[in-house]
């Protein structure tokens, strides 16, 4: 078994398609670990034993008959839980929805399906995936895996959890503030925030709609961009969807380099509350890139300094209009149907026993910022600034091909060290929320552990807009820099469970 759980993802679907392994063994080996460790990781809210089992069979019967198999056809994935999938529960970490089965699949969960990729389960999050700790979850914290008395991210650190314990090799997550690359960067993993529109939202429960991203979430930069291409291209059941090629992320992955490419540093994204550790990985990444023949740009982007803040009025603007149909009237949660209320009153019953803390405070504020007389003092006037945070953005990109920063600006804090502080929890997500209010491309990948504390530290890699595959490119060459440097994975370090 643990020879099996500790393959890559592009391993074990080639061993899968020569007969080495078959499909049903690669799944049985990763539920067995998820009932050995993740007792004590607590990364599901629930595992699909036996559709998990049947889509392996129906993988190994595929290449009983000389079916052609894709590229990750009969790897396990752990699939955030904010992604409807017919037939097994879809709660977005809330009580609200406690023990709804959606009739029908999320495009995602569709074309991870027709790929053949094995769905183990669902992972825990930060309730309606808006949190940066997985702490808001109605079911209860998920531990990092480098320390269990450590947050492992959020708002999908179940998913990066499932990687960094082994449960999966794969994973799936979505973005709206950092919520896929912050938890890789305190778990020591891999997370794409592909371009706005590259992946679809049907089917996937809405935070901020202007705002939320799926993305592949991995052990190595080549699996992620495997599950890149599975996921991503266009949808005509999604407003949003870019009608566009998918960037050749795959190929990116496999020719990986920095030579001649311009990299920009923003002065911005460093000075008063970093960790000297995060900063010390960082300018080891900057010049190890230099190393690689990169050309090292300083920029300038004075609005990157206001993105926090209207990040915290639009986005709580845009979930407190989404989270309006969960009036306990059509699905989910009802609470106070007993015949001696009104409708209006179990909708309210229904939001106070259904939604936790966290929702209701973002749920007020937003209202709060939409409401007459404050909407242009408020949400208009942080839409202004998401336009300047844009044409940040395009003058950088005029100058260099990527972007660098640290993802996180400090190492996974402990569980319950911030959960009185709300604002200490936002800063967590000080680098990645610009990239999300541009709509651009973003990756975190591992470069190295903090000397303080030898937890790890993200390198986060930001392409412009369509340009995906140049995050990959960036990050694989980085990645196999670190890993000839170290002579093995960085998550090889990670304590065992």
């Amino acid at each position: 078994m643990t020879d099996i759980i500790k393959l890559t993802a592009a391993e074990t679907a080639a061993k899968i398609a020569s007969g080495e392994l078959t499909a049903v063994e690669v799944t049985e080996a990763h539920l067995a670990r998820i009932e050995a460790v993740d007792e004590k990781v607590h990364a599901f809210l629930h595992v699909d034993r036996e559709g998990a089992l049947a889509q392996a069979r129906a993988v190994d019967e595929k290449r009983a008959k000389g079916e052609k198999l894709g590229p990750l056809a009969g790897v396990p994935l752990a699939l955030k839980d904010i992604f409807t999938t017919e037939g097994i529960p879809t709660t977005v970490g809330s009580k609200i929805l406690e023990g709804w089965i959606p009739p029908y699949d999320a495009t995602l969960t569709k074309r991870l399906k027709a790929a053949d990729v094995v769905i183990l389960g669902k992972t825990n999050m930060d309730e309606f995936a808006m949190g940066s700790s997985t702490e808001n979850s109605a079911y209860g914290p998920t531990g990092n895996p480098w320390d269990l008395t450590k947050i492992p991210g959020g708002s999908g650190g179940g998913s990066s959890a499932a990687l960094a314990s082994y449960q999966a090799p794969l994973a799936i997550g979505t973005d709206t503030g950092g919520s896929i690359r912050q938890p890789a960067a305190v778990t020591g993993t891999v997370g794409v925030k592909p371009t706005y529109g590259a992946v679809s939202r049907y089917g996937m429960v809405a935070f901020s709609s202007s705002l939320d991203q799926g993305g592949p979430c991995a052990r190595t930069v080549l699996d992620a961009a495997l599950l890149h291409e599975v996921i991503a291209g266009h949808d005509p059941l999604d407003s949003t969807s870019i009608d566009a090629p998918v960037p050749p992320v795959v190929e990116a992955a496999r020719n990986g380099s920095v030579q001649g490419m311009r990299v920009g540093v923003v002065k911005q994204f460093r000075g008063e509350g970093y960790q000297a550790g995060v900063i010390q990985r960082f300018d080891e990444s900057v010049a190890l890139l230099k190393d690689l023949g990169a050309e090292i740009v300083e920029l300038d982007c004075p609005s990157f300094d206001l993105a926090l803040s209207a990040y915290y009025l639009i986005a709580p603007s845009e979930c407190s209009s989404n989270l309006a149909r969960f009036d306990g009237l059509r699905y989910g949660r009802r609470t106070g149907d007993d015949g001696t209320h009104s409708a209006e009153e179990v909708t309210s019953l229904t939001r106070e026993a259904g939604f936790g803390p966290e929702v209701k405070r973002r749920i007020m504020l937003g209202t709060y910022a939409l409401s007459s007389g404050y909407y242009d003092a408020y949400y208009g006037s942080a839409q202004k600034v998401r336009t300047l945070i844009t044409r940040d953005f395009e003058k950088a990109f005029e100058q260099v091909d990527v972007i660098v920063s640290p993802t996180t600006p400090t190492t996974a804090f402990a569980i319950g060290e911030r959960t009185d502080d709300p604002m200490a929890m936002y800063l967590a997500d000080l680098c990645t929320i610009p990239t999300n209010l541009a709509g651009n491309a973003a990756m975190s990948l591992p470069c190295g552990l903090a000397p303080e504390d030898n937890l790890p530290v993200g390198l986060q890699i930001i392409a412009p807009a369509l340009k995906d595959d140049r995050l990959y490119k960036v990050g694989a060459a980085v990645e196999a820099a670190f890993v000839e440097k170290w002579g093995h994975p960085l998550l090889e370090e990670a304590p065992s469970l």
